[in-house]
């Protein structure tokens, strides 16, 4: 039996060496660190790695995780200036950059700052009325974010970002507001109506206009090349009619010249040519001065040649 003891205790022994070393070595991991107590004091922060323990003396008695935490806490009753009640809640985000304080000096900091962001809630919405309420919710953030940060900074906590997560008021608001908003739709919808028949009628003016100014110039120019083929052709005919007259005179005093007609023949067809000239129109003829003496040879011609002048 003594042998048997003899042979078991070292190995116990050595057991509990082993166990007792063990529990002495601590491995802290990634993003997070411990506090080391010495017989119920502080002794340090240990940081990422391993960590040996006197033993019976220190103990690693918090791990604390420097992560970014995000927290969301249930609707709180708030009353706006106006005397409305409503359920805002909101979400905080939040880090831990102090360990040690966050360790010693705060025992509940979750509860700590729920609390503190429900009366910091109540006191920025107070000041406010309900519309403002609804439309400030970036004042309200930024407002809540400072005085967080600056009351959890002695906490060894730093306050990133305050949301406001939902904004719930009564329900006889909620149902004003929805007539509201619906007869705002409603009134929006008969100005784009109105403004889109304003437009169509004013476009609608402008091309009749642009039709008739386009229309009135066509007819203008369509006028103005039909007295222009006019005039072209009346000139034509008129030039065509004198040209036929000189050339039927030019080739009567040709043939007087090379033949022997009798001069009153000639003269009787002179006057008659040169009464189409005239067209019938015309009470008197305006002849050169040598056509004149050249006609006077004739008596009869000459006298009522007289006569006109």
């Amino acid at each position: 039996m003594d042998f048997i003891f003899s042979l078991v205790l070292p190995i116990v022994i050595v057991a509990v060496i082993v166990i007792i070393g063990l529990s002495c070595v601590k491995v802290v991991k990634q993003s997070k660190v411990g506090i080391i107590m010495r017989l119920g004091k502080f002794r340090k922060v240990a940081d990422t790695g391993v960590h040996f323990l006197v033993p019976f003396l220190d103990n690693m008695s918090y791990i604390i995780d420097l992560r970014e935490k995000v927290v969301d806490f249930p609707p709180q009753p708030v009353i706006t200036k106006d005397n409305v009640t409503m359920q805002i809640d909101t979400v905080v985000y939040y880090r831990i950059t102090d360990p040690v304080r966050y360790t010693f000096e705060i025992a509940n900091p979750i509860t700590a700052i729920e609390n503190l962001t429900a009366t910091t809630l109540r006191n920025i919405i107070g000041e406010l009325d309900l519309d403002e309420t609804l439309t400030s919710r970036d004042i309200i953030n930024t407002k809540m974010r400072v005085i967080l940060d600056e009351a959890t900074d002695k906490w060894g906590i730093k306050v990133n970002r305050v949301e406001l997560k939902n904004i719930m008021p009564p329900h006889d608001i909620q149902v004003t507001m929805e007539k509201q908003m619906r007869a705002e739709r409603e009134r929006r919808e008969s100005i784009l109506q109105a403004e889109g028949n304003k437009a169509a009628a004013i476009l609608q003016a402008e091309g009749e206009k642009q039709s008739a100014i386009l229309r009135a110039e066509g007819e203008a120019e369509s006028i103005k090349k039909i007295a222009t083929a006019k005039g072209q052709g009346e000139a034509e005919i008129i030039t065509n009619v004198q040209k036929a007259t000189a050339q039927g005179l030019r080739e009567v005093f040709l043939a007087m010249k090379e033949s022997e007609v009798d001069d009153n023949i000639i003269a009787l067809k002179s006057i008659e040519a040169l009464e189409k000239v005239a067209n019938g129109n015309a009470t008197k003829l305006v002849l050169p001065s040598d056509t004149v003496k050249f006609l006077g040879t004739f008596k009869g011609i000459k006298e009522v040649l007289s006569d006109d002048k």
